[in-house]
């Protein structure tokens, strides 16, 4: 995989990962990514995902990374291409993968997720769910298909699998280990949310769901909260699990869990 630096976009980078392709077959489906904020090693999970999905699935990265004039202590930067009305355009998905939990400017997150509600597929990982919480909307809450304004403890996870018959969960483990992650609580859960796994809440005594898809407008939205670690970031079993939910957001993966042909790996 090779990485161009493209110029600088205000206090972040953008980066377009692009893998060399058959020319016969299927273009790439156009992945923009958007991440930065709060919390997380940003910089490499960037990388992680890029090489991860490239590797599973005929994709090509766009990256959007930005973090606030007070770094990672900034939770109200406000990521400039979405100050743009277009600002999805040209990309088959977006995958989030940021955490600015104290942006309170209502129109500013109801045009991000206006472009999913008018089309544009997205995926949505960890902190992404508690991104824009502090807002009064619900626009982004129904975009990702669940309320949730808090987590527990930093600690292993029992991940269950509650739709093995699901396209994006098809073969998966009946359960499996994350290490070292947050479970994010549902708080409430919107109409069109489908659960796909869930974890047991030690703080609640409950479950929670974290992994999941949702419908929003004429966009479907995969979603799962684990991802706080680099570790659960690499580990094949998330990897896998993440570009099957994107495939499947684009209408590009099979009823056998399997990419749509033509949108396999292309990496040699």
């Amino acid at each position: 995989m090779k990485a161009l630096l493209l110029p600088l976009l205000a206090l972040g980078v953008v980066a377009a990962f692009t893998l060399a392709a058959d020319p016969a077959s299927s273009p790439p489906l156009k992945v923009l990514m958007v991440t930065g904020g709060c919390c997380h090693d940003y910089e490499n999970q960037k990388m992680i995902l890029a090489e991860g999905l490239s590797a599973r699935a005929n994709v090509e990265f766009t990256v959007v990374h930005e973090e606030g004039p007070e770094g990672k202590k900034d939770k109200m930067h406000k990521i400039s291409i979405y100050e743009k009305e277009d600002w999805a355009k040209g990309y088959d998905v977006v995958l989030h993968n940021e955490c600015f939990g104290g942006v309170t400017d209502v129109e500013f997150v109801n045009r991000i997720a206006k472009a999913h509600h008018d089309g544009v597929p997205a995926v949505m990982l960890h902190c992404s769910t508690h991104s824009y919480r502090a807002a009064q909307t619900d626009e982004w809450r129904k975009c990702l298909g669940q309320t949730s304004m808090s987590h527990e403890k930093n600690r292993d996870l029992l991940v269950k699998n509650v739709a093995p018959e699901h396209p994006v969960m098809k073969g998966f483990p009946n359960e499996w280990l994350d290490k070292k992650d947050e479970l994010y609580k549902n708080d409430k859960l919107w109409e069109n949310f489908v659960p796909l796994a869930k974890a047991f809440g030690e703080d609640t005594q409950k479950d929670h769901f974290l992994v999941w898809v949702n419908s929003y407008g004429k966009s479907k939205v995969f979603g799962t909260t684990m991802g706080h670690n680099n570790e659960t970031m690499s580990a094949p079993v998330f990897l896998d699990l993440v570009a099957r939910g994107l495939l499947w957001s684009c209408g590009k993966l099979n009823d056998d869990g399997k990419p749509v042909a033509g949108y396999e790996s292309k990496q040699k």
